[in-house]
């Protein structure tokens, strides 16, 4: 009996221990308690600053609710910084028997600058790019909203992957 005691107090002891590097959703976040986001600046002419902000803000929502982190305004012990390089408009596929797009494309490429200041071997530079495919008869400040919200679920989804998701 004292065996099997014995046994289990160790096994808690281990798991309760390995619970300090790793967050229940399964994130890499080296001891940190604070994160950071700079506006991700737009650097192309088609990104606007509204798309920029909302897509910023994005970011910060997906560290605050996938992660233990507190967000403060600058200097977090994990930093995201970057720029929005690409605003791309494409036609992506063509009608049968016709020379039109039946599809366009809206592709976003953005460059992050992830800084972890507590294990500097995490910190990277890379770029994210990710799409969204609309009717070519429509307009694109009609669907515009649409696809953005479609296209920033996937990019910072893919940020926080690089950064604290370890992927």
């Amino acid at each position: 009996m004292k065996l099997v005691g014995c046994t289990l107090i160790a096994f808690a002891l281990a798991l309760l221990g390995g619970c300090r590097i790793y967050s229940l959703t399964g994130g890499q976040f080296s001891g940190a308690k604070t994160f950071s986001v700079a506006y991700l600046k737009p650097q192309t002419a088609l990104a606007t600053p509204i798309y920029a902000q909302r897509l910023t803000e994005g970011l910060k929502d997906v560290m605050l609710s996938q992660s233990p982190l507190k967000w403060i305004e600058q200097d977090g012990e994990l930093q995201f910084e970057g720029a929005i390089t690409g605003y791309q408009i494409s036609a992506n596929t063509v009608k049968g028997g016709a020379e039109t797009a039946a599809l366009n494309r809206l592709t976003i490429q953005v460059k992050i600058k992830y800084t972890n200041q507590i294990e500097p071997n995490y910190s990277f530079e890379k770029t994210f790019s990710k799409f969204a495919d609309f009717e070519a008869d429509q307009d694109l400040f009609t669907v515009q909203e649409d696809l953005w919200k479609l296209i920033n679920e996937q990019l910072v989804q893919e940020i926080y992957n690089a950064s604290v998701g370890n992927w």
